[in-house]
């Protein structure tokens, strides 16, 4: 079922059949501008933590979707199931079903991913992207991270690299120092806000460990090879790329992204890490508006 909040403020919200199950889907506002189609992250950390996108229903709607796998969706046992060309597949099956033929999309994290392999089949009708916090090369990614993780202090790195060699991720101590990167890379409020909690609750872990692995800066899933990024300078629509300041998509890997995107947009948050749009939701909300219009704006006057 949805969350109490999701449910006062969805327009409509239901199911819609896809390979392997069916997922759960929600609009929220009034047909207006051009709907904003959201594509969470993980993979299997479902919609709940997008919430602070429904200030945009003011104007056009946005359409929230659970992948299978994770929250409202179901969760068939069938591992073959979790793969990125799967996802894209529904995706499609999705979008289809709401009859969004004119449509904005929003990835976030691992929805980067999933919005930019579903660009590249040419589908019509999509007005602009935006990809917040992007993790379109996983190998660049991983060597983000490691990054990330030299800069830690020294206490909580040794206890990353003792734990990792004798294989005892598993413990407590091992959790606390995963917890420390995040605290740093992930989310930086304290403590963290209840639309996170709800959203941990209801990942789909099984999806995530096959996709992508134990925790952010391991990648051991199908996904670890998972890079296209020679392939951003095919992309030709209006795009926005953003991330925070101390996110583990750091801002110089997005920048290179943005680059390979002829006249594409580029905005960091200062303060911020990888869910800028939980620490500063005012000001990520204000920019994705701007963008929105503009696009908008663009589409109408090519038409």
């Amino acid at each position: 079922m949805a969350s109490a909040k999701t449910a006062r403020r969805a327009t409509c919200e239901g199911f819609v059949r896809v390979e392997g199950g069916r997922v759960w889907y929600c609009i929220v506002g009034r047909p207006g501008a051009t709907p904003l189609m959201t594509l969470h992250g993980g993979p299997g950390f479902p919609s709940d933590y997008l919430e602070p996108l429904e200030a945009l229903a003011d104007e056009r709607q946005v359409v929230f979707y659970d992948q299978l796998g994770c929250g409202r969706s179901d969760r068939p046992s069938d591992k073959r199931l979790w793969r990125a060309p799967r996802f894209v597949k529904e995706l499609a099956q999705v979008r289809r079903a709401l009859g969004l033929e004119r449509v904005h999309i929003l990835g976030h994290s691992w929805g980067t991913q999933l919005a930019t392999d579903y660009l590249l089949t040419r589908p019509r009708g999509v007005l602009s992207a935006i990809m917040a916090s992007p993790a379109i090369s996983i190998p660049r990614w991983i060597r983000d991270a490691n990054r990330l993780r030299a800069r830690l202090p020294r206490r909580i790195r040794e206890t990353l690299r003792v734990h990792e060699e004798s294989d005892s991720t598993g413990c407590a101590e091992y959790a606390a120092a995963t917890l420390a990167f995040y605290k740093r890379h992930v989310l930086r409020l304290d403590p963290w806000p209840e639309v996170f909690e709800r959203t941990q609750k209801a990942a789909g872990l099984e999806v995530y460990k096959t996709m992508w692995g134990p925790n952010e800066f391991t990648a051991a899933g199908n996904l670890r090879t998972f890079d296209r990024s020679a392939r951003l300078r095919e992309l030709r629509l209006p795009m926005l790329f953003t991330c925070g300041r101390y996110d583990e998509a750091t801002p110089e890997t997005t920048a290179r992204y943005s680059r390979a995107v002829r006249g594409s947009e580029m905005v960091v948050f200062p303060g911020c890490s990888h869910l800028v749009h939980l620490e500063n939701p005012t000001g990520y909300v204000r920019v994705v508006r701007n963008f929105l219009r503009r696009a908008d704006r663009a589409a109408t006057s090519a038409s």
